[in-house]
């Protein structure tokens, strides 16, 4: 079984570099963390997060472990809820907590009871606060479980009107390297949403992806195959 290990700044963006080098999809691979990021005192001493990441067995050759991937989503995403009901009670929001799937994630969606409550507290100035909450559900599902959390945090859509706008443009940019042949460097991402945009432009024939820069503005630049990096 062919296994690597990779890191980056982030799970995120380890798994995504473990994925390409790999040339495979996240549900082609079986994923453990090694080492969480740390950012470090002063920035003195930081870690990187360490992935490692293995080829699942073909099919025909597993056996009663095939179920367990479905097994192990749902016992977070009902980690996940829990958590997260108890979390907002605490905060004083009065909201519901689903389980719900879309385009192949598996959210937590946390919705308002009484159309007055701001939800808005929740998402934050560009998904910040919202980003916060689900690093937050992360590492309590990943400790109750010694799994990678595979389960999203969405407030009243606001990730899936983001991922759709991310495909969007995904798709748009592509297209326009296709026709010019020339590179395009989208906007600053998180490791989230980078991995959206490495995923759609997947779907095109005969052009790459690759991650550039630090974070905060680390972005996506696509490019035709082949073309210098």
């Amino acid at each position: 079984m062919e296994e690597i290990e990779r890191s980056g700044a982030s799970v995120e963006e380890a798994i995504d570099n473990a994925l390409r080098d790999l040339g495979v999809s996240e549900q082609e691979a079986r994923i453990s963390i090694v080492q969480e990021p740390r950012s470090g005192f002063l920035g003195i001493a930081a870690q990187p997060a360490v992935v490692r990441v293995a080829l699942q067995t073909p099919t025909g050759e597993a056996s009663d472990r095939e179920e367990a991937p479905d097994a192990e989503l749902d016992e977070q995403a009902d980690i996940g809820a829990d958590f997260l009901e108890g979390l907002l009670e605490v905060m004083g929001l009065d909201a519901d907590v689903e389980v719900n799937e879309s385009a192949g994630v598996t959210y937590l969606d946390v919705w308002a009871v009484d159309e007055n409550e701001d939800m808005g507290l929740l998402i934050g100035k560009g998904g910040h606060t919202l980003d916060a909450l689900q690093e937050i559900v992360r590492n309590h599902v990943q400790r109750q479980t010694g799994e990678r959390c595979r389960v999203m945090v969405d407030v009243e859509d606001y990730r899936k009107r983001r991922r759709s706008q991310l495909v969007r443009r995904a798709r748009d940019a592509a297209k326009q390297v296709k026709r010019t042949g020339r590179p395009q460097s989208l906007d600053p991402m998180t490791a989230y949403e980078r991995k959206v945009v490495h995923d759609t432009v997947a779907e095109f024939a005969g052009l790459a992806t690759a991650s550039e820069g630090e974070e905060p503005d680390r972005r996506v630049v696509i490019r035709p195959d082949g073309s210098p990096g």
